[in-house]
């Protein structure tokens, strides 16, 4: 097909990487080129407005800006939090996370425009390609897959040259770091994390620490989910975790490198800023350990593992993803109370719970002191039987060995 013939989906950020594609692919290639800005909660009004200036300076067709915060933590986010999802210990999967539901709505919109192609600007070294790419070829069949910064091999510098030397202006100074921002969490990346030693300097991190004092914080979950900030209940999940993020965000809470495997074999490092998301799974976990039973809490740690981990490659249309979830929603049935923490600058500390469905209750006893529903007979009597089968073994074998 005759490229001026051709509509194409640019994902469009508005960054570096996207504002090449735009004015590559509408100039240089003649393409018709519609860009959509997925919102999933990392921009403000007066951002969205910018970004869609900034697109049609470079010359689309048209852009459109949905808002998918409410639909991300619907699909994703809450999962993420049943789970307790950390991945390697560290990282709540902010970027990887928010890929899925980009993706999702742009090959949704490529559908609705009939579209020829989507293009989007994820580099050859990275994970976001093989999350975009799978999803438009899963949702999308058929649609070409345009690629101009992996498929040119562009560094930073060469995109940078391209856009100055076409009069769009673009501060180098910007583009010393990368950053990706949404509802839970936001990506850092920089020449500090292309190496396997070295720390992001404070000012490349987007939240600057404003907060000295220690202040207490109580969060309150209703099934898994938080729906209150210091007793004050919100509309939405959505809502309590933009208010916690604006109260702990200026501490530097979340501030990280995450060190991980990519989908395409190759290790590397990112950093991250996710107050609100860490101090949530944090809490969250914290109040499970209270109320669910040692076989619950097991489970879930295995199937969150998983969990985490496909989604993190892309795999959310998984049908095995549903199966999943029916399971870690279930297990949120009395998930219910309120969890105490103390905020101080770059951490915090969990101070405890209280909770109707709190198993630690006292009426069946104190933990280390004394107990209410058995004796010590029945004790006994009890490891007598639970030790049974291997002391037999041991018997069984001295006797063989004589």
């Amino acid at each position: 097909m005759n490229n001026k013939m051709k509509k194409v989906i640019l994902a469009f950020s508005g960054g570096l990487d996207t504002s090449y594609c735009a004015l590559y692919l509408s100039r240089d290639l003649g393409c018709e080129v519609h860009t959509l800005t997925v919102n999933t909660g990392g921009f403000s009004a007066q951002e969205l407005a910018d970004i869609e200036q900034r697109a049609l300076r470079l010359g689309v067709a048209s852009h459109k800006t949905v808002d998918e915060t409410r639909t991300y933590y619907e699909q994703v986010i809450r999962f993420l939090v049943f789970g307790n999802i950390l991945k390697n210990g560290t990282y709540p999967l902010s970027v990887s996370a928010e890929r899925m539901s980009q993706a999702l709505a742009v090959a949704r919109y490529a559908n609705e425009l009939g579209a020829h192609a989507v293009a989007h600007g994820s580099t050859g070294a990275g994970n976001d390609q093989v999350r975009f790419d799978m999803v438009i070829q899963i949702l999308a069949p058929g649609l070409e897959i345009i690629t101009p910064i992996r498929d040119k091999k562009l560094s930073r510098e060469a995109e940078i040259e391209y856009l100055q030397s076409s009069g769009v202006a673009f501060n180098p100074e910007k583009a010393r770091y990368s950053i990706n921002k949404g509802i839970w969490g936001t990506s850092v990346g920089g020449r500090e994390t292309l190496n396997s030693l070295g720390m992001l300097p404070e000012e490349a991190w987007p939240t600057q620490v404003t907060k000295q004092t220690p202040e207490d914080v109580t969060l309150g979950f209703e099934r898994g989910e938080l729906v209150a900030v210091n007793h004050h209940r919100y509309t939405h999940p959505v809502e309590a975790i933009q208010a916690l993020q604006q109260l702990a965000g200026p501490y530097g809470i979340g501030r990280d490198i995450h060190v991980g495997d990519t989908i395409i074999g190759i290790k590397g490092r990112v950093g991250f800023e996710a107050a609100a998301p860490v101090l949530i799974i944090k809490a969250h976990h914290a109040l499970e350990k209270h109320v669910l039973t040692k076989w619950q809490l097991s489970w879930k740690d295995q199937l969150a593992q998983f969990y985490g981990n496909w989604l993190h490659e892309g795999q959310y249309l998984d049908p095995v993803m549903r199966d999943m979830e029916a399971f870690l929603t279930n297990s949120q049935q009395h998930v219910t109370g309120d969890v105490s923490a103390t905020l101080f600058p770059y951490r915090f500390q969990i101070n405890g719970i209280t909770s109707s469905y709190d198993l630690m209750s006292a009426k069946f006893g104190k933990y280390g002191e004394m107990n209410l529903g058995w004796t010590g007979d029945d004790v006994k009597g009890f490891t007598k039987i639970f030790g049974n089968q291997v002391s037999i073994y041991h018997q069984v074998k001295k006797q063989a060995e004589q």
